[in-house]
């Protein structure tokens, strides 16, 4: 691990200056810079000063932040199609089941549904980018079009169904994943 990087940014998120560092460090700021560069290492209790003056401690500094993805593209995407009952579901995330919530784009066929999803915790939430879909809600049939949103909770079953002439399209949203 290079250090250098991490002490010269957590030196310039504390708003100071190499002069300032070494001062607080009774170090001097040709030290400071060397170290930044990594071309100079410092003592245990060097560092230990050093990491007092910016407002950090061992622990906090030598962890390893693991990189958040934020970013997913179609290669990510995973497809499922049901030729029986119309659809195809475009799982948007990886391993979205792990999260919080899990996206899918699902497109529904006209005459096509989704698979009834029995009642269970939390929330659904929606999006029709193309078409009109029905969202069937226990006994409850609500008409969703292009541009338009749905939001419920999901005590009750629940699916989707295009009894339209042409494809329809949507994100849904489940918090927690069901799909």
């Amino acid at each position: 691990m290079e250090i250098g990087d991490k002490i010269k940014n957590l030196r310039l998120q504390n708003g100071l200056t190499q002069e300032e560092l070494g001062d607080r460090c009774e170090l001097s700021k040709g030290f400071i810079s060397q170290l930044e560069r990594d071309m100079t290492s410092p003592s245990i209790a060097t560092l230990e000063d050093i990491l007092n003056a910016l407002g950090t401690d061992f622990a906090r500094f030598f962890k390893e932040e693991k990189q958040e993805r934020l970013v997913f593209g179609a290669a990510d995407f995973s497809v499922k199609r049901d030729e029986e009952l119309k659809n195809e579901i475009c799982w948007l995330i990886p391993n979205a089941q792990k999260n919080e919530m899990e996206p899918i784009m699902v497109t529904i066929e006209p005459g096509g549904a989704t698979y009834p999803d029995n009642p269970h915790e939390g929330e659904e939430f929606g999006y029709v980018i193309e078409g009109t879909i029905n969202v069937v809600a226990g006994e409850s049939k609500y008409q969703v079009r292009k541009g338009e949103s749905f939001y419920m909770r999901a005590d009750r079953p629940h699916y989707l169904e295009n009894r339209g002439k042409r494809a329809a399209k949507a994100i849904w949203i489940s918090s927690p994943p069901s799909f």
